[in-house]
């Protein structure tokens, strides 16, 4: 095998005709300043080329379903083996994934309950042992006498197919009827199931009436039932199915539980999961404080109306207004915040069964009296049967997702939570941190045939937990939302997934790994990378960290500079190589000729604003103390509750108080001294939009005035277009090709969709007209292709664009043309383009500004810049908080607040707070064990 990646000829975005050769087996960091064309290199150039050629690997059948793969603008790369991505872009946002099942840590878990736990009684809680077939008949002879009931033998249990020779086996067998989906058949007749649906099919063994002499028919049917069906029946009474086996049965209640399989705890079967919730552990419920919104106003005045998407609503209600009114002697005219709360019970919840006269309206046919069934539930069954998205859209509104009592957020139905491995059913494991996880999987105690069943399956969780353990991930659960994972989180849970693969020859390109782990567990991070490559791999790695960089064993440093300034190869090699290269600005920085000072003065705090009884998560009851007009950095280990302390509890209620948002707020006490602010502003890491119309500049709002412009050129003016000609959002000006998006998207079925380019526009978003439209030479859409550099010179003497343009290359995202998709931006240059809009506002110098890990995608030259930003805004008045986890940050903060002492259960509590060097003389402080070396 070749023994090194050839590079020929590279010009994808902003690289400029680059050859590199890359040593394969190796662990290889691209770095370089944000925007200089690492990633270009790694994914746009590397990574794509080998998924094209995998793509030609495939067969010409299999090609004609996925479409054309756009070869990268490069001449060639030799010696590329298959290519895996590992980035930060594919979370699952699906509810029903979680830790556990992404690792498939918990297929694992299914099938090691399913083998060795314990099942108990959901009713009485005590073990339960296989009923005999005469006590399955003693229980059903105590129905009394007369009730009719059948003898079903379930043999087909959620199973696609259309099961045609089971019918035809049935038929020969001599059975007569089969009850299918509920609905009874002879088999006589044609039953006709889709193939692609799953179907229950239950044979009648028997039909009979309770009376004294049928205990011996009784039982001989059973027996052919619980036969064909593997030890389970099922006997309908009267019109009730009661299900039997001669696997479980409680001895004290009689409480008969199903034969334990790995479905039995899957949350996304039928067979396991929770049916309140259906396995989300969460349900979507209207809330009576967002209903009640117009509390101000009297129902004659709207209180209660809603939008034409729900005209009928409003309808259905007004036919009962008048008759409560009456009935419950209350006046329509009177503001709801003044009517009693048994009045506003009635109006939400229904009149409890009690018929109510009905208005007439115009020449409908309508009873006299109905019982009124409340706004809630009405609006509850609407969302549940409505088949339009608006209407939909419209009652989400006054929707919140809350907790499912039934299965308390477990996610899975009573039965499932009754199996026990030493005393945990299998949620209660899921709680468990990883940390915690592998402490008790190590201290399981099986007997001799346990033990030969778990052991091979044992041996996988294990090793899965460990995986987690090693990237710095000890302190989450396997019941953790996917959705709720950072993307540093998210990648280094696959990046474990590959190494328990266990894959050799693959190049593995990763992004930034190290985002969301603090200092501490760079190590364990680094060792990972290791081993990943000690395999037979080759790792490309796009990170800035320094520890990672001078862990390299080969180095590729892109710049000098960034977007244009950029694209060339200003270093190759070992560290001394890097450092030794004239044009790096990593090397600079590596050698410490440049660097981040440490403030001479620390801003004083202004005032304090407190958090009491915090409980969020793993926080343990804690109060904080905030400091006001200062730069504060919330700091700790990986789990240590920085996020549920600052998103969790600080943001909702703050936004809520200042904003008039409607969010749902955490666990605490409460939160004192927040008048001191008027509005606070968060800035995460989520994409500024989904699809590839939004970008920088619809976002910024620079775009209006852009078209405005435009509108305003003699050209536009004499053909009649006005600024909504400009937009590519809206029927004129825009390519109806693409609909204004420049791209067309491709399903690609078993893998991700691809976005070609618009064959009729060219990319370009506008038609011909449009476009001919130019300002200073340039039409719309030459505009959109700028990069903000660019921009910022082109509209130098119109201050309404340029201002908004200088905070965009302030913020360092000079490099990045306005109309980028929003699809292609890093989370870290999605907040930079947020923190960006902000600076262009006029700020009042009394906002709280928040910001989770504002330097991720950031080399050390550009934190540089953010710093200066950030003090810029606390200068002007405002606080700032920012999650963190970079010493060059921290080290500049006025403020500290760090968590720990270690991640998830270990973590939750306040381990010091104060100046950098206060924190430094904290012994128990991780963070101030790193932090001193870069105070020195």
């Amino acid at each position: 095998m070749q023994k090194e990646i050839i590079i020929k000829d590279a010009r994808v975005n902003n690289l400029k005709h680059i050859n590199l050769t890359i040593p394969r087996d190796k662990l290889v960091v691209f770095t370089g300043v944000s925007g200089s064309g690492k990633s270009t290199l790694a994914f746009d150039t590397i990574f794509a080329e080998g998924q094209r050629k995998f793509m030609e690997s495939l067969s010409s059948y299999a090609r004609m379903f996925l479409g054309q793969i756009q070869k990268p603008d490069v001449e060639s790369i030799e010696g590329l083996s298959p290519c895996i991505a590992i980035d930060q872009k594919t979370t699952s946002r699906n509810p029903r994934s979680t830790v556990g099942t992404v690792t498939e840590i918990y297929d694992y878990l299914r099938l090691l309950y399913a083998h060795i736990g314990v099942v108990y009684c959901p009713n009485c809680h005590k073990p339960i042992e296989k009923q005999t077939i005469d006590e399955i008949v003693d229980k059903i002879l105590k129905t009394p006498v007369g009730a009719k009931i059948q003898v079903l033998s379930p043999v087909v249990r959620g199973e696609k197919g259309t099961h045609i020779k089971l019918f035809d086996k049935l038929k020969r067998s001599g059975f007569v009827r089969v009850v299918v989906d509920g609905n009874s058949y002879t088999l006589d007749e044609d039953i006709v199931l889709d193939k692609n649906k799953k179907h229950n099919i239950s044979i009648v063994v028997d039909r009979l009436i309770i009376k004294e002499d049928i205990s011996s028919r009784l039982t001989e049917s059973i027996e052919i039932a619980l036969k064909q069906a593997d030890g389970l029946v099922i006997v309908n009474i009267d019109g009730t199915d009661y299900s039997y086996n001669t696997n479980y049965a409680c001895s004290t209640c009689g409480a008969s539980v199903e034969e334990v399989t790995p479905r039995v705890f899957s949350f996304n079967n039928p067979f396991g999961a929770c049916p309140h919730c259906l396995g989300l552990g969460f349900r979507e419920v209207v809330d009576k404080e967002k209903v009640l919104v117009k509390k101000n106003l009297s129902i004659n005045e709207g209180a209660l109306s809603f939008s034409s998407w729900t005209a009928d609503l409003t309808f259905y209600l007004e036919l009962f207004y008048a008759g409560l009114s009456e009935k419950y002697n209350f006046s329509l005219n009177t503001p709801l915040k003044d009517l009693p709360e048994n009045i506003i019970n009635i109006l939400l919840y229904g009149s409890n069964g009690e018929e109510i006269s009905i208005a007439k309206k115009g020449k409908l046919k309508l009873p006299e009296k109905a019982v009124y069934e409340g706004l809630i539930p009405h609006l509850q069954q609407r969302y549940a049967e409505t088949k339009s998205d608006g209407v939909k859209n419209e009652i989400s509104k006054y929707m919140i997702s809350i907790h499912c009592d039934e299965c308390d957020g477990r996610r899975l139905k009573k039965e499932s939570l009754s199996v026990y491995i030493n005393n945990k059913n299998i949620a209660d494991f899921c709680d468990l941190s990883v940390e915690n996880a592998l402490k008790f999987i190590e201290k399981l105690k099986l007997n001799k045939t346990q033990e030969i069943i778990a052991t091979p399956i044992i041996k996988e969780i294990k090793a899965r937990l460990n995986f987690l353990n090693n990237v710095g991930l000890n302190y989450l659960t396997l019941s953790r939302s996917a959705d709720t994972l950072s993307g540093g989180e998210a990648q280094r849970i696959r990046l474990a997934t590959q190494i328990g693969s266990g894959l050799t020859g693959v190049v593995y390109v990763l992004d930034e790994p190290s985002i969301g782990l603090h200092q501490r567990d760079n190590d364990r991070l680094i060792e990972t990378l290791k081993n990943l490559r000690d395999l037979g791999n080759t790792l490309i790695v796009v990170e800035h960290d320094e520890d990672t960089i001078r862990s390299a064993d080969f180095i590729v440093d892109v710049g000098p500079q960034a977007g244009v300034h950029g694209g060339e190869i200003v270093g190759v090699g070992s560290v001394d190589d890097i450092i030794n290269s004239p044009n790096s600005i990593t090397g600079k920085y590596l050698s410490g000729e440049y660097k981040i000072e440490v403030p001479d003065i620390r801003l004083e705090p202004k005032g304090w604003f407190s958090v009491k009884g915090a409980k969020q998560n793993n926080l343990k009851n804690i109060d904080v103390d905030f400091p006001v007009g200062v730069l504060t950095a919330v700091t700790g280990i990986s789990g240590s509750g920085k996020s549920s302390l600052v998103n969790g509890i600080l943001y909702p209620y703050l936004a809520n108080k200042l904003n008039n948002a409607k969010l749902p707020l955490g666990k605490f006490d409460s939160i004192v001294g927040f008048e001191q602010f008027d509005k606070v502003i968060n800035i995460d890491q989520e994409a500024i939009g989904r699809t590839p119309r939004s970008n920088p500049a619809t976002y910024t709002g620079v775009f209006t005035n852009i078209r405005e412009l435009f509108a305003q050129t003699p050209e536009a003016k004499e053909r009649g277009y006005t600024s909504g000609r400009f937009s590519f959002n809206v029927k004129g000006g825009r390519c109806e090709s693409c609909s204004g998006d420049g791209l067309k998207q491709i399903e690609m079925y078993f893998l991700p969709d691809v976005y070609v380019e618009c064959d009729v526009c060219k990319g370009k978003r506008y038609n011909r007209e449009t476009l001919e439209v130019k300002y200073k030479g340039k039409s719309i859409h030459d505009v959109l292709d700028m990069t903000v550099e660019e921009a910022l010179k082109f509209f130098e003497n119109i201050p309404s664009i340029k201002n908004k343009i200088q905070a965009l290359y302030d913020v360092g995202l000079g490099y990045i043309k306005l109309g980028q998709s929003a699809t292609t931006l890093s989370g870290g240059e999605s907040q930079r383009v947020k923190l960006a809009t902000e600076l262009s506002k006029r700020s009042t110098g009394k906002t709280i500004y928040i910001l989770d890990e504002p330097t991720t995608g950031l080399h050390s030259h550009d934190v540089k810049k953010l710093i200066n930003i950030l003090q810029r805004l606390v200068k002007s008045g405002n606080t700032v908080i920012v999650i963190e986890h970079n010493m060059d940050v921290i080290k500049v903060a006025d403020y500290i607040i760090d968590l720990g002492p270690e991640g998830g259960d270990n973590g939750g509590t306040v381990i010091a707070s104060g100046t950098p060097e206060q924190i430094c003389d904290t012994t128990i402080s991780q963070t101030g064990k790193y932090l001193r070396n870069y105070l020195k």
